[in-house]
This record gives structure tokens, C-alpha cells and sequence, in this order.
């Protein structure tokens, strides 16, 4: 049975969906404790999370990153905040739908039963995991996760996708344009700071196995790994 988890401050519209996504199957938690919305996320291992914007404390931009550092799950924002920002920025953090207040019942249903075949359905990806290596640094971009030796860390969506360009193309220089491309697929909407900060996240993350200085930034050209006397290997690409 697939897990819903609600993260809604709205205690009677909480409520209401939980009673009505029941009716269809589903098993439905609905967070009340809005301090420790990720370790109740940890705690119950959902398939899909339901996250409004406006919370106590963190906003939902703040809980998304932290349950996207950690799963790949799908997350769909229901929010009242309809603006055009609101949204860009709640994909930009992870995010794989959004919905504005008011809605129907059955439109929320919908994208959930659309998520859930994406991420395990029929349209789930049935290809064999990619494993991007060289030597003892290992990138798996589908568990986020990046390990050199004995050490690993846990990578967003976009910094493993980051990693994944640079890895493959080593040791050319990646342009900037190229990874907006690949992070994003309307650049119009993307801030220029926006890549910087999380390549800047990317190599804190390399710091954090061991490799400082790994990702070199090329004035007027872009980005490039840096790994002396190394080959980066594709594996089951």
C-alpha cells in the first residue's frame, strides 16, 4: 500500500484529504508537529508527500530541501500562493508538481496516482542502475548518493546531476550554458546565482569525502573537474 503524507497547518483541510485520499486505497499520515516535519518523514518512509508553503517556523521550501537532500520521493506543493515565483522556486527545491488553493478532490488524487506511476509504476524507469566511477569515487545518480572509499554523502537532485555532466565530460571544461540546460529545462527562469550557489554546494560536498578543490571554475568558459592523472568511467550508462 502506497503512503501519503500531509504536511498541511490547516488542521481541518488536513483533515478532509486524508479522509478522502483514504477512500482510495492509500495509507495517510498527516504531520502535526511542525518542528520535526523530517524526522516524522524519516520516521513513516512515504511514497509521496502532499507540502503546503505556508508553515510554522520553516516554510515548505525549507522541508522540501531537507526531504530532497534525503529521497527521491515525489512532492507536490498545495499551496495558496498561486504566483508564478512560488512555483518556479518550489520545482527549483525538488519539487514535482504544484497546486493552488482552491482545488478539487479529484485533481490532487490524480497527480498523486501521475506521481506514483512516475517514481514506481509502469512508467517507473526499469533500466539498470547507472553507476559513474573512477577509482574509489563513486556517483549513483539515481540513489543521490556519492562515496570515495569509505565516506559518502548525500547529493540533491541538481548537485548529482552537476556531478554527472562533470564526471562524464572529463576532463573538458563544461559551459555554463550547458548545465543550466541540464538542470533546468526553461533557463528563462533561472537566476544566474542560482547555479553558482549550488555548485558551490557541489564542492562542499566533495570536501565533505575527501577532495578539496575538485571543480575548477574557468573565466568565460565554465567548469571543469579537477582529478590529476585520472579517467572518469561510465558504468551501465
Amino acid at each position: 500500500m502506497n503512503k501519503i503524507m500531509i504536511v498541511e497547518d490547516d488542521t481541518k483541510l488536513a483533515e478532509l484529504l486524508k479522509l478522502y485520499i483514504q477512500k482510495y486505497g492509500y495509507e495517510v499520515i498527516a504531520v502535526t508537529d511542525f518542528d520535526r516535519v523530517f524526522d516524522i518523514f524519516q520516521a513513516y518512509q512515504p511514497n509521496l508527500v502532499l507540502l503546503d508553503v505556508n508553515l510554522p517556523k520553516f516554510d515548505g521550501f525549507y522541508w522540501c530541501r531537507q526531504i530532497r537532500a534525503a529521497s527521491t520521493c515525489p512532492i507536490i506543493f498545495i499551496s495558496a500562493r498561486s504566483g508564478e515565483m512560488d512555483q518556479v522556486m518550489a520545482l527549483e527545491y525538488g519539487a514535482d508538481d504544484y497546486i493552488t488553493k482552491p482545488f478539487h478532490h479529484e485533481i490532487v488524487i490524480a497527480k498523486i496516482k501521475s506521481q506514483l506511476r512516475r517514481a514506481f509504476g509502469e512508467y517507473a524507469p526499469k533500466l539498470e542502475e547507472r553507476v559513474i566511477s573512477h577509482h574509489d569515487l563513486i556517483l549513483y545518480p539515481e540513489r543521490l548518493e556519492l562515496t570515495k572509499g569509505s565516506k559518502t554523502t548525500l547529493l540533491t537532485k541538481k548537485e548529482a546531476t552537476i556531478l554527472e555532466v562533470l564526471m562524464k565530460r572529463y576532463p573538458k571544461v563544461v559551459s555554463r550554458e550547458l548545465l543550466l540546460e541540464k538542470l533546468w529545462d526553461d533557463q528563462s527562469f533561472v537566476d544566474e546565482n542560482t547555479l553558482n550557489v549550488n555548485m558551490t554546494r557541489v564542492r562542499k560536498k566533495l570536501q565533505e569525502i575527501g577532495i578539496n578543490d575538485g571543480i575548477e571554475t574557468i573565466r568565460g568558459a565554465g567548469y571543469k573537474l579537477v582529478w590529476e592523472n585520472s579517467k572518469y568511467e561510465t558504468i551501465h550508462s
